[in-house]
């Protein structure tokens, strides 16, 4: 099983690679599109601002690349605000892969204001896809984000912050994406990732 993880200008791949090695998986980090389209699965993380992303991406060719894959790739994080049509960070267009636009969290619900970003430890309910095999509603995973999905028809779990339930993963073909970290969501993430890496896929 080839791994590939997508390397480009965002944070958090150190924290991936090590969460897949403790599942038995030795990924290689690349931005060669040969080597994307030869892996059998690839995860396209991070952590950073939609703007200079996006730039990246599209100077670079990976935007196409990505968009062209055929085996199962997983958004996390940024990953999964990118597969999308458009961010309000910068009035962005992204890949279009969802068909959502990504919004801001409001500073303020009718419980009064609310931290944004969003960081710690939130549940994920609704769950309604082989990624989450193994676990239940209300199981607890890692966010760090301002920016979120909106319900949509691609949404495969959904979590509240703020009085806002928003599509905390999502699904649409061979692609794959969640908001939160399963890089860093302890065992219930490694799970996930075991998931993923196990599907089934034509």
């Amino acid at each position: 099983m080839k791994v590939a993880v997508v390397k480009y200008n965002a944070g958090n791949i150190c924290s991936v690679i090590n969460a897949l090695r403790r599942i038995g998986i030795e990924p290689q980090v690349t931005d060669s599109a040969t080597e994307l389209a030869a892996a059998d699965r690839i995860i396209f993380p991070g952590q950073g601002e939609a703007v200079n992303t996006m730039v990246y991406l599209q100077q670079s060719g990976l935007g196409d690349v990505i968009r062209n894959l055929h085996q199962p790739v997983l958004g996390i994080c940024i990953g999964q605000q990118l597969l999308c049509a458009h961010s309000e960070e910068g009035h962005t267009p992204c890949l279009g892969i969802f068909d959502s636009c990504v919004c801001r969290f409001p500073d303020s619900c009718p419980a009064g204001r609310v931290k944004v970003p969003q960081i710690g430890w939130n549940t994920i309910d609704d769950l309604r896809s082989p990624l989450f095999d193994g676990l239940k509603n209300g199981d607890f995973v890692y966010f760090v984000h301002s920016f979120y999905v909106p319900e949509c028809a691609d949404a495969i779990a959904h979590t509240t912050y703020g009085g806002v339930t928003y599509a905390s993963a999502l699904h649409k073909a061979n692609f794959y994406a969640t908001q939160f970290h399963p890089e860093k969501s302890g065992d219930t993430g490694l799970r996930i990732l075991h998931n993923f890496i196990h599907l089934c896929h034509d």
